[in-house]
């Protein structure tokens, strides 16, 4: 290897300075990628659908049916897609799962797969956002960056958290927010360590698309009335409301990715049945179709009726759900944002129908109604926050925005648990409720922390014959041996030279967990909760066929899982 590459990556792994300057080449990169991938997916739209160039798929009063074709037709395409990429035995892995899980690892191959699919669905008109493929890009040149660099786990999982963030803050036009992104979303804490990468890279990448003088998702809406204490406690309810939409949002989701996969409909078809859904919905609303940019604009700057707001807002909650369970590839980041500003024009039209009842600005409630709803599907409170205030340069609206998404991001949490992305880890049968980093404890398993050549004896022993081969002090814990030298419980040395035993009776009647055991597999956190609910000191570790693999200490366990926790937080602080 090159005397020069290796300096490179000593300085890089040993200087911050080096680190902050790797971040800011990955947010230029970052932004750039935001600008492409914007670009393919407008300009598949603008060739498909025959609208200006300046113009948004969304925002159109009319689509001609035989172009709403196109959703089936671009489904057929995902399906081809889906078809090359058959043989593969796992999904792309996104950047919250790499970051919770993988240290940071992420296969280019992934990152341009989720890209490429995400592209094709949006493009088609299919109602995804395309945050995912932007954060997907920027967190993965990041991870590949960084594993060339050959930077520390930590070091690795906070730039592919700034790569990802900068890539979402440059499509808002908003640093802020692409670097609260990063620290809520993708790296899962605050930490000094992160900050000066993480806001640099969301910087240089919101400077790139600026420059560039593309358009900034979201207009400036600033308040048109005093923020008084009365309405804090007024947004804070329809932050709550918020919260329980987005948890029925993404359960529905979820129904219909389990319906469709019971469904006769061969996996490679869906998307097929899902674009053919997708057009009645169209024919009904245009604002269906595509992330809804444009009709967010729309719905902002005009005046709608309340009627017609509620209908908006169903058949796009449907056409989200429709276009991600059967198989479009997207997020719900922007389609979060656009319902929430639905559903806060829709609190206010209620508002006003009530006697004697104060207005509500109907701006401000859409602009609170994105935050709060942003966060119960994507999270990040502090993140849809600063949305709000590089959206209007408003404090007091803000301040209202916080409380609002505070009161929505803990309903769920205490309610449902999940955001949106670890909601789809834990349907895969992943336990990640956050980017915090847990992939050591897929490694702390009991097969890598068992005794491995634990004492045995046969269940059907005696007592006597127990005592002869181990005196009190020997072990503390025997693994008994069924009739095939399967496992058959536990004996205690100490219950085997209590008063009250037979020395004839058999080992069998002192057996404790006969039908209790670990798998090799378990993690420390599974292992630890089988340890409380048997209230056990020691537990065997047994392969799926009983045969007998070793045996794990309660304490022992605790002690290490400890050890990593306390390395993790080191790492995780710089010390």
């Amino acid at each position: 290897m090159a005397p020069a590459v290796v300096r490179l990556r000593r300085t890089v792994r040993t200087s911050e300075a080096a680190l902050i300057l790797v971040a800011l080449m990955i947010g230029i990169a970052a932004g750039i990628g935001t600008l492409l991938q914007s670009g393919i997916a407008h300009g598949l739209q603008v060739w498909i659908y025959n609208i200006d160039s300046d113009a948004r798929l969304s925002a159109q009063d009319h689509v001609a049916p035989l172009r709403l074709l196109a959703l089936p037709i671009g489904g057929a395409v995902l399906a081809g897609f889906g078809l090359m990429l058959r043989r593969r035995k796992r999904p792309p892995i996104d950047v919250v799962e790499a970051n919770a899980l993988n240290g940071g690892v992420i296969p280019i191959r992934d990152s341009l797969q989720v890209s490429a699919q995400t592209l094709l669905s949006n493009g088609a008109g299919a109602s995804v956002g395309l945050e995912a493929a932007y954060a997907q890009i920027g967190g993965g040149i990041a991870s590949v960056a960084g594993q060339w660099l050959r930077l520390r786990r930590a070091d690795l999982r906070i730039l592919v958290g700034a790569g990802a963030g900068a890539a979402v803050g440059a499509a808002f036009g908003a640093p802020l927010t692409g670097a609260f992104y990063a620290f809520e979303i993708v790296i899962g804490a605050y930490t000094p360590a992160a900050i000066a990468p993480v806001l640099t890279a969301s910087l240089a990448a919101s400077v790139i698309v600026r420059s560039s003088g593309a358009h900034a998702y979201l207009i400036a809406l600033p308040s048109a009335s005093a923020i008084l204490t009365w309405d804090y406690l007024l947004y804070a309810s329809l932050g709550l409301f918020c919260a329980l939409l987005g948890i029925a949002l993404m359960r529905l989701v979820t129904l219909l990715e389990i319906g469709v996969r019971r469904s006769p409909i061969p996996d490679i078809y869906r998307p097929i049945a899902g674009g053919l859904l997708l057009i009645p919905l169209a024919w009904a609303s245009p604002q269906t179709l595509s992330a809804g940019h444009g009709a967010l604009h729309l719905d902002l700057t005009t005046q709608i009726g309340l009627v017609l707001l509620i209908q908006i807002f169903l058949l796009k909650a449907l056409a989200s759900a429709v276009s991600l369970g059967f198989g479009f590839r997207g997020g719900l980041f922007f389609a979060s944002l656009f319902l929430g500003s639905l559903v806060g024009q829709i609190f206010s039209g209620v508002i006003a129908l009530i006697p004697g009842a104060n207005p509500v600005d109907p701006s401000d409630a859409a602009v609170i109604g994105m935050a709060a709803m942003a966060v119960s599907v994507v999270g990040g409170p502090m993140t849809m926050s600063m949305l709000v205030l590089e959206t209007t340069h408003d404090f007091a609206l803000t301040g209202t925005a916080i409380a609002a998404t505070l009161c929505a991001s803990t309903l769920v949490r205490e309610t449902f648990g999940y955001s949106f992305s670890t909601w789809r880890l834990h349907t895969r049968g992943e336990t990640v409720r956050s980017a915090r980093d847990i992939g050591w404890i897929k490694n702390l398993t009991a097969g890598n922390l068992m005794q491995g050549n634990a004492p045995t004896i046969a269940a059907t022993a005696t007592i006597a014959e127990f005592r002869r081969r181990f005196p009190l002090g020997a072990a503390r814990k025997v693994i008994l041996t069924g009739t095939e030298g399967g496992y058959a419980g536990l004996a205690a040395t100490i219950a085997a030279y209590g008063e009250d035993v037979q020395p004839e009776a058999p080992l069998s009647s002192i057996a404790v967990l006969t039908d209790r055991a670990l798998a090799p597999e378990h993690d420390a956190v599974t292992i630890m909760r089988i340890f409380e609910e048997e209230e056990a000191d020691d537990l065997a570790v047994v392969a799926p066929d009983r045969t007998i693999l070793g045996l794990v200490s309660e304490t022992f366990v605790r002690k290490r899982y400890t050890e990593e926790i306390e390395k993790s937080q080191r790492a995780l602080f710089g010390e």
